[in-house]
């Protein structure tokens, strides 16, 4: 059963990545919060989205995705129901009960091949089914007339959940070698970093779609190889290209969002090395029990 929606959030999938960053947030800052997860939660079910989200939750944070990339190339309609009908779904309910409904979306919905940092404006042009997941549901939020703030972000990491720098750590410190591709450029983000500054925008008004990422970009060989130094894993890490490692979909060449609009709000975004310093301790607090 739902708490009494009387909180100023409620935060609709709060167990992953992003959604423990947010809770993680509103706690250290005493700001009270109702979340659920699935399968009580379920974004696929009209009636469970109404039985959870009841009038008097002023911001709705929805933080559930389908983020099997490849997996979706074969279940384009499973990450439909959840990436676009589901939001859909969750806007129609936020409409009807008067909440601002925070979604988040992905570098995805761009085609990977700008060769500068892609504007919130840019047309989309997703190239996967994950990608076209996510474009429907950013459509059917904007048709929604439902008051939002829809956030476009990229490589996502924490120090927790399954993640790039987390598999990356724990192969540094196994293999003597590792090869990672370095024909892929795009901005890391951490989790806790992208809490804190959508919370910034909502604290400032933000209505509408932005781009929120950690600052700086890199190739995916630059961020493994700086995950590895600053976990002080033994492992070398060559750059390879991605026709080396084929996989069901394609990943984007280029993926940097612009963070011009976003910068202008709430101020410079902080570097992707300080961010990944900030989560490796925390992951080696995690580890040692403190």
């Amino acid at each position: 059963m739902p708490s009494a929606p009387v909180a100023p959030f409620f935060i609709v999938s709060p167990d992953g990545m992003l959604g423990r960053a947010w809770q993680t947030l509103l706690s250290a800052r005493g700001i009270e919060f109702a979340a659920a997860s699935y399968p009580e939660l379920d974004v696929r079910d009209p009636s469970s989205v109404e039985h959870w989200i009841g009038p008097g939750y002023p911001t709705v944070i929805n933080c559930a995705a389908y983020t099997d990339v490849d997996g979706a190339e074969t279940r384009e309609a499973d990450a439909d129901a959840v990436n676009a009908t589901g939001v859909a779904r969750l806007a129609e309910r936020c409409r009807a009960v008067s909440a601002l409904l925070v979604h988040y979306s992905t570098d995805y919905v761009f085609d990977g091949l700008a060769t500068a940092p892609y504007t919130v404006g840019e047309a989309r042009h997703p190239q996967t089914a994950y990608g076209r997941s996510k474009a429907r549901g950013e459509e059917l939020l904007e048709r929604s007339g439902c008051a939002h703030l829809m956030v476009r972000t990229s490589w996502l990491y924490a120090p927790w959940g399954k993640n790039f720098v987390d598999t990356i750590a724990k192969l540094g410190a196994e293999r003597p070698v590792l090869r990672v591709v370095d024909d892929q450029r795009g901005r890391p983000t951490s989790a806790e970093y992208l809490a804190e500054r959508t919370l910034a925008l909502l604290e400032h008004g933000a209505r509408g779609t932005y781009h929120l990422t950690d600052g700086g970009e890199c190739s995916w060989h630059e961020f493994a190889t700086e995950i590895v130094r600053a976990t002080g894993g033994g492992a070398r890490v060559d750059p390879c290209t991605s026709a080396e490692f084929a996989r069901p979909a394609p990943r984007p060449a280029y993926s940097v969002l612009d963070l011009a609009a976003s910068e202008a709000l709430i101020g410079p975004s902080r570097d992707w090395r300080e961010n990944l310093a900030d989560v490796v301790r925390a992951r080696g607090s995690a580890a040692n029990g403190r």
